[in-house]
């Protein structure tokens, strides 16, 4: 017999349903009214579950929050190598995409919230050191040739160009519902290529062809 699935509750429905509409149209553009016009729900009803709109971003951030955290855990990784650097990549594009609103509308949203702030610059502060843990096992490796200082830097444009893609992508015309998730990753990728030798820099021009 097929296991029956749990029905959502209001809740999560009102979540699903704010994260789609943040996606489609940005944050700034949406209400609490219109989210409770497109479920069929009374404001009433929304207003029991969420007092403000805030309120549910501040829920969609912690989900963010959880779905990053892993990418950010440098110490139960394997050694470190331009495969995997893609791949994490990928993953973090991939989770970022799913909540685009937030970066589109970022300064927007975290003026509005110092909570939020704080929380975000801790995002940055863990994106950027695993770079630097990341680059420091390649360079242990010989894949990559850098100094402290080099990496430091470079970390810091990996977490600027990582934070500003979906707002560049906006701002380019590229399509607001298709992500190039091959594209972002070369992007930062080719921040680090310079530093790159030997194999390491063959791969990633071998990767750069083969899906760009």
């Amino acid at each position: 017999m097929a296991e029956r699935k749990r029905p959502r509750r209001t809740r999560e429905r009102i979540l699903e349903t704010a994260l789609a509409l943040f996606n489609r149209f940005g944050e700034p553009n949406i209400t609490t009214a219109d989210i409770a016009n497109e479920m069929g729900i009374s404001p009433g009803n929304l207003y029991y579950h969420f007092r403000n709109k805030d309120q549910i971003i501040a829920e969609l951030f912690a989900a963010l929050e959880q779905r990053l955290d892993p990418l950010l855990q440098v110490s139960a990784r394997r050694a470190a190598g331009v495969e995997d650097l893609w791949l994490v990549l990928h993953l973090l594009f991939e989770a970022m995409w799913d909540y685009r609103f937030f970066f589109r509308d970022l300064d927007e949203i975290l003026s509005r919230s110092g909570g939020l702030a704080s929380r975000f610059a801790l995002i940055l502060r863990r994106g950027a050191r695993t770079v630097v843990e990341l680059c420091r096992a390649m360079v242990a490796e010989g894949a990559m040739r850098a100094s402290e200082r080099e990496i430091a830097a470079l970390a810091d444009n990996v977490a600027l160009v990582a934070t500003y893609w979906i707002s560049y992508q906006n701002i380019t015309g590229v399509d607001r519902a298709q992500a190039n998730l091959d594209r972002a990753a070369y992007q930062v990728l080719s921040l680090v290529a310079p530093f790159l030798r030997g194999d390491a820099r063959t791969l990633l021009d071998r990767l750069s062809r083969d899906y760009l």
